[in-house]
């Protein structure tokens, strides 16, 4: 029995080395010769997903530029959102990058990293619904949020404060679905931050954003209790991704055209997509296909265009699905504007012939300028461009066009270009309606 005790004791050491064995040195040169760096985060639209076998999310993004700032690869880890800081603390990971709100609960447990993005809470109804319009309005409602999470902490504060709402909490369930329930009339209320209420509401347009239930807080990054200099370190890269316009890039990557919701312009989208859709689905992807194009952004153009209506026909004379001019549809070899396939066909190859004249252009942006020169003319995009190296934006980005397109209406700026006078805020809007439709085709996992 004696020896037993002995051997079972020895077990517990052994089994307590070993887990201290596996936590990671989260130092910033214990990373660095490590060779990755860990991130903790959780697997939903906001933070972590996977869309055709490639990683995607805000928060993945962003940790994905520590890493390369860093010089290391990246490794995700996804334990749940009630594991997050279990798994923090046992040195799983090196830091928590999930779109964290700063709370002084949170604070007992880590250290957080300076502020990335500023927030508040919203509560989210149903339009068919009674809108709570101020705080008061909460008494006697029932409010459905994720356990553990800074919705939980602020709603129990008002309960405190003697608002008599009903809190029902659920452990691990993303605040996406709460956003789903509350579409389908499963239940009535649900908080969310304002970037998460903002970008779900596309997909959800049946979720309305209501009142702000706290002051404005702040997003950042956790680490370790002590870890004070790889928190150093990612508030250096902030600064670092601020100033050179990278978190810019992500953050329009994921939430461009948030802001400008249009209820009735999606919920017509979203009928569109289900009713005439269909019709033309399998001929904008072989057409897109031929190009090298992908087909849901080819789709959303088409819906800017026309809405799915081969019959449509602009106040300026252009026809058909793909609204073409007869000039174009002549070089493109269109006799009949108003036939879907032919219009395709040639709306796309025109697309493509656009497409090929930005090879001075990289990623994303090559297919906004060809977007934007298929609206207002390739010319007043290369117009767009000389105003904005005239003002040292750079001249192949989109963040700069945006702009400088908008200028064109302005003699003293079109005075001095090769094409003149254009009405430059058309395109700017037409692109960021084109990606608002491509996200929420995207969002529906349509492949």
């Amino acid at each position: 029995m004696k020896y037993a005790k002995i051997l079972l004791t020895l077990c517990f050491f052994l089994f307590w080395v070993g887990l201290a064995g596996c936590s990671r040195d989260s130092s910033v040169e214990g990373i660095r010769q490590s060779g990755n760096l860990v991130v903790i985060t959780d697997n939903n639209a906001h933070c972590y997903y996977t869309y055709r076998g490639q990683a995607m999310g805000f928060e993945y993004d962003l940790a994905k530029a520590l890493a390369d700032y860093l010089g290391v690869d990246l490794e995700v880890l996804t334990p749940g959102w009630d594991g997050l800081f279990p798994a923090l603390r046992k040195g799983k990971g090196d830091l928590v990058a999930a779109s964290l709100t700063i709370t002084d609960q949170r604070k007992s447990a880590v250290d957080f990293s300076a502020p990335y993005l500023a927030i508040r809470q919203h509560i989210l109804y149903n339009r068919s619904d009674p809108a709570p319009r101020t705080i008061a309005d909460l008494a006697g409602r029932t409010i459905h949020v994720r356990r553990g999470s800074s919705y939980q902490e602020r709603l129990e504060q008002l309960q405190a404060d003697g608002i008599a709402l009903d809190l029902v909490l659920y452990p691990n369930v993303p605040t996406e679905e709460f956003i789903r329930q509350v579409a389908d009339g499963e239940i009535a209320l649900t908080v969310a931050d304002t970037n998460v209420a903002k970008l779900n509401r596309r997909y959800y347009p049946a979720v309305a954003v209501g009142l702000a239930i706290a002051d404005e807080e702040s997003l950042a990054w956790a680490v370790r209790k002590g870890n004070t200099a790889l928190r150093d370190e990612i508030d250096v890269f902030w600064k670092t991704i601020k100033a050179d316009g990278t978190f810019d890039k992500i953050y329009r990557k994921y939430y461009t055209g948030v802001q400008n919701f249009d209820y009735v312009d999606v919920i017509s989208f979203h009928n569109a997509v289900e009713e005439r859709l269909p019709r033309y689905e399998n001929l904008i992807r072989r057409e897109a296909r031929r190009h090298g194009f992908d087909w849901r952004l080819i789709a959303a153009t088409i819906y800017q265009e026309s809405h799915f209506n081969p019959r449509a026909r602009s106040h300026t004379g252009v026809r058909g699905l793909m609204q073409l001019t007869l000039e174009t549809a002549a070089e493109m070899g269109v006799e009949d504007r108003l036939d879907p396939e032919a219009s395709i066909r040639g709306g796309v190859q025109y697309l493509a012939g656009i497409y090929t004249r930005f090879d001075d252009i990289q990623g994303l942006d090559r297919m906004l300028f060809t977007l934007a020169s298929y609206n207002v003319g390739y010319g007043h995009v290369r117009d767009a461009q000389q105003i904005a190296r005239d003002m040292d934006l750079p001249p192949g980005k989109w963040s700069s066009l945006k702009k400088t397109l908008p200028l064109l209406r302005q003699r003293k700026y079109y005075r001095k270009t090769q094409y003149g006078y254009a009405r430059g805020l058309e395109p700017v809007r037409f692109v960021s309606r084109i990606l608002n439709y491509y996200d929420i085709l995207r969002n529906q996992s349509r492949s």
